[in-house]
């Protein structure tokens, strides 16, 4: 589900959720029209999108893209449990704006290759790709503004501090940078703290919230994701994570048809991928300890909702409001709180989250 950005004490960010195991390589142009046409049916927004698949760190990446081709770039990177289809609504505001938005899949999910071993999800990697693809989409050591949300804003804060000469500024949706802590590995920090029911500790075992997900099916496991509202921990219990039968109705700003083409992307690909990105979270922690301590020197803006589960993490609003974030994010902007808003903030408040997005762009645009 939604990243959480647990306590800013206990290690530095990373999250994300899967079930079965996904195609070495994206589909066939028959079953790519399919899903591109299912996509367009969804949201007429879809419909100015372009598709097509980039070579990029040993890995064949599915990246959708809009807006004129020699505009200044806008990466968008996605979260779970979804794939590039979470940006349309700014992909379209952001062509409308004379940008070009790019927005992958990132490895594991949707169209783009997953890599079967856990322990290749780490930052490392994942950040690998996006400097390939980066290099192959927009040319070799360009910059370009990001924005990102949930895994994506974890992912991009890595971006940031491995190589902040890619990065002109970033918007970061959901999840703050929290500094890594050399105290504690992430994962037994959050067992002390939640418990072996807390999401993240329940997926760290290979196959069982698989095998839970496939209980359940995927549009429900979608269902219980994206109308998820409790601005609390998120918890599996190992007794159940509901029934097959429950009922979910969706908020009023996703569609039946939208979840049908989540539904058609993990189904081909499987949780698994997402869920991965959480099994390499004590990894990640290992490797990026040359990092601790250190700062993110890009302009930042930062937009969360107030019913966002990631902004009632212990300590969090403090850490935000109170000197934390912006000591170790020196040229933060601004933070926006939108409220009324829960996780999923770019789905929610498409147009808010566009113009948020544009006007920050515009403005750094003319000091630059």
């Amino acid at each position: 589900m939604p990243v959480i950005s647990w306590l800013h004490e206990l290690c530095s960010p990373t999250c994300c959720l899967g079930a079965p195991s996904s195609p070495p390589h994206p589909p066939a142009d028959s079953d790519a029209k399919k899903d591109d046409a299912m996509a367009a049916a969804a949201d007429n927004e879809v419909a100015v999108i372009t598709h097509r698949t980039v070579d990029a760190n040993g890995l064949r990446m599915h990246v959708a893209e809009a807006g004129p081709p020699g505009a200044p770039p806008v990466l968008l990177l996605h979260g779970f449990p979804q794939v590039w289809y979470a940006w349309r609504h700014q992909m379209r505001a952001l062509a409308d704006a004379g940008y070009r938005a790019v927005a992958p899949d990132l490895r594991g999910y949707g169209d783009s290759d997953a890599p079967a071993a856990e322990l290749q999800y780490t930052a490392m990697h994942v950040v690998g790709d996006l400097v390939a693809l980066l290099d192959a989409v927009v040319g070799a050591g360009k910059p370009v503004f990001v924005v990102a949300h949930d895994w994506g804003a974890l992912t991009a804060w890595n971006l940031c501090l491995f190589r902040p000469d890619r990065v002109r500024a970033l918007v970061s949706l959901s999840v703050a940078f929290t500094p890594r802590s050399p105290a504690r590995r992430p994962v037994d920090g959050l067992r002390a703290l939640y418990g072996d029911d807390y999401y993240i500790c329940r997926i760290q075992e290979p196959g069982a919230i698989e095998a839970e997900f496939a209980r359940l099916g995927t549009e429900l496991v979608l269902r219980k994701f994206l109308a998820y509202r409790t601005p609390g921990p998120l918890m599996m219990p190992k007794s159940g994570w509901g029934s097959p039968d429950d009922e979910v109705p969706l908020p009023s700003w996703i569609t039946e048809e939208d979840i049908k083409y989540y539904a058609s992307k993990f189904n081909k690909t499987s949780f698994t991928g997402g869920l991965n990105y959480y099994r390499a979270l004590n990894k990640t922690w290992e490797l990026t300890a040359p990092w601790t301590g250190a700062e993110i020197k890009v302009p930042v803006k930062f937009i969360v909702g107030d019913l966002d589960l990631t902004y009632h993490t212990p300590g969090i609003q403090d850490f935000i409001h109170k000197g934390g974030f912006k000591k170790y994010v020196p040229l933060l902007d601004d933070v926006v709180v939108m409220k009324g808003v829960g996780h999923f903030i770019n789905e929610e408040k498409p147009k808010e989250v566009s113009e948020h997005v544009i006007s920050f762009i515009r403005k750094l645009s003319a000091e630059m």
